[in-house]
């Protein structure tokens, strides 16, 4: 059990958090200058082992998962890419809000065309007002399944925590494998109109763990001292899959999610959905011995095939006999289809009001949204063969009956930046083109409903819009937990809920408080959730679910936020070395 002691530290150290925060910060701003953080990363073949069979994989110098970039903010980050792959790539930087550096996000045809196999770019930014667990990744097909790494950004120096220091930071990525060539599987899926290949096993800092064959020696493992608090940065990184994760008889505070501090949250499991990160205080107050961590699916699609193996770890306490000899301690996983306590967690959390970079919500609304994201269906083209569901139609994705495609011959960006006509259009709808049932089941007979046109319709926002948005999940094809993530900014989560959105009375459960900040929102399964966001940082940004056997077929959008009225608001030109199509 997580000690009281520890809990009452933490509201302390709040407290005094906050009354010297501004003094600190004065210090910080006075006394210590950025850095530059520069890293080069060799993105080419490798060959690993990996449940009983040698693979070739693509991956950063030479390891699973790549390096890991560790800085502080105000730090600028230099990394220079060279893709010696087979593979066009590109690398995104998921959670940094790229302020004025939006040449740098990354994901392909929206900010920048591919890394042709042979060629490099140099991605350059800075860090301006966030600090915690971010992660980069492959934004281009299905690389980022073996191409992704953590990102840990620390307070300025003279800066700290809220929340006693921990003895030491842990990174924990959370990931996912096959027993195949992911970029061959994928556009199998994309040809035939079928959904994702399901992995194999999940991964833990890249290791199976010992209930997958021949991975007995294949498993992550932490060593602990009695008594002390590690903060363990957890991440998501797995592709098609949202993760429930235990440790056994530990509890565990959280104190961050997708890099912004909450309100500290004792809990014995947590929910983390594709592409988030949450930051957590073990501490090791148990008999000295060894306890496996675990992670395993939630899958909310009722019927839809997932990957229902586990993947484990282990903690292992200094002075334990080896783990090998004595069986560790296993916790016990929630049901796969456990929605309840994936609801219960994620919407117990609350930001920490007033702690760094805390943001309060924007009362006044510019631009509302209503937007239904699901399943759809797109018509097979003729001599073709697709294999549905249903046989005879290719699955396909939407938000707002538009199924999103991206450019192919210039990115969104430059477009934007040079004023290239014929690329996108700005008529995206605010809301659906018909009201309905949303998360009736019975649509599904409607088959007007079911096939959205395909089409590059995005949003123009003037700088500084104050953006809400409703997502509300729909049951066409079948209802699942959608990781919406969005680049470019954070946002406050308003509500989230079960059933079809009604004005009427959900907009009276809004917190206006101190609602959870994020990047990336699991919108629950027949749900739906309500974000608000400030449009303050000129150029184009993706959104889009993080599933990535979700993306390709259209379940995504973007903005375009005009340049604001000074230079300290206006996106600079391109860099000399921006890839080209």
């Amino acid at each position: 059990m997580t000690s009281p002691s520890v809990i009452y530290s933490i509201e302390m150290g709040r407290l005094v958090f906050l009354f010297a925060s501004s003094l600190l910060l004065m210090v910080a701003a006075t006394t210590v200058s950025a850095a530059i953080v520069e890293h080069s990363f060799n993105v080419q073949n490798l060959t690993v082992n990996r449940l009983c069979n040698r693979h070739v994989i693509t991956a950063a110098n030479g390891r699973l998962p790549g390096p890991s970039i560790r800085a502080r903010e105000g730090d600028t980050l230099i990394i220079h890419v060279f893709n010696k792959s087979p593979y066009n790539l590109t690398i995104h930087w998921h959670g940094i809000h790229q302020m004025l550096s939006a040449w740098a996000d990354g994901p392909d045809m929206i900010t920048q065309c591919p890394i042709r196999p042979g060629n490099k770019y140099t991605y350059k930014f800075k860090i301006i007002k966030q600090e915690g667990t971010f992660w980069w990744h492959s934004h281009t097909s299905t690389l980022r399944a073996t191409l992704y790494g953590a990102i840990i950004i620390r307070p300025r120096a003279g800066s700290s925590y809220p929340f006693p220091k921990p003895y030491r930071e842990v990174p924990i990525l959370l990931g996912e494998w096959w027993n195949g060539n992911v970029v061959d599987m994928a556009n199998q899926a994309l040809a035939h109109g079928t959904g994702p290949n399901i992995s194999d096993a999940y991964t833990i800092n890249g290791w199976p763990g010992d209930l997958y064959p021949c991975s007995q020696n294949q498993m992550y493992k932490l060593k602990v001292k009695q008594g002390k608090t590690y903060l363990l940065r957890i991440t998501n990184a797995a592709v098609d899959n949202n993760l429930f994760y235990k440790i056994a008889n530990h509890k565990m505070i959280v104190v961050a999610v997708d890099a912004r501090y909450t309100n500290p949250y004792v809990t014995d499991v947590l929910v983390v959905a594709s592409g988030q990160t949450i930051d957590v205080l073990l501490t090791a107050d148990q008999p000295i011995g060894s306890y496996y961590m675990a992670a395993r699916a939630y899958a909310s699609a009722a019927g839809l095939e997932f990957d229902s193996t586990t993947t484990r770890g282990v903690i292992v306490y200094e002075g334990a006999p080896s783990w090998t000899s004595r069986t560790p301690l296993m916790p016990v996983l929630p049901a796969f289809n456990d929605t309840p306590t994936a609801h219960k967690f994620s919407t117990s959390l609350t930001a920490l009001v007033g702690g760094p970079h805390w943001e309060p919500v924007p009362l006044k609304v510019d631009h509302k949204m209503f937007v239904t994201i699901g399943m759809a269906l797109d018509v097979c083209p003729s001599n073709t063969t697709c294999q549905g569901p249903p046989v005879g139609a290719k699955l396909s994705a939407s938000m707002n009956n538009v199924s999103f495609v991206p450019p192919s011959s210039l990115s969104l960006l430059q477009a934007f930046f040079f004023n290239v006509r014929g690329v996108y259009t700005t008529d995206f709808p605010v809301k659906p083109p018909a009201q309905f049932d949303y998360t009736n089941p019975s649509i599904n007979g409607d088959l007007p409903l079911l096939y959205a046109p395909k089409g590059t319709r995005i949003t123009k926002l003037k700088f500084n819009t104050t953006v809400e948005m409703v997502m509300q999940n729909t049951a066409i094809i079948g209802a699942e937990n959608h990781p919406m993530h969005l680049h470019g900014f954070d946002f406050h989560v308003l509500a989230q809920g079960f059933g079809n959105f009604n004005p009427a009375t959900d907009t009276l459960k809004y917190n206006l408080f101190n609602p959870q900040i994020r990047h990336t929102i699991g919108v629950p399964v027949g749900g739906w959730a309500v974000i608000r966001f400030v449009a303050n940082n000129p150029g184009v940004w993706f959104m889009h679910c993080h599933f990535d056997g979700h993306l390709p077929i259209g379940l995504a959008t973007a903005f375009v936020v005009e340049n604001g009225p000074t230079p300290e608001t206006t996106l600079p030109p391109p860099p000399v070395d921006l890839p080209q199509c």
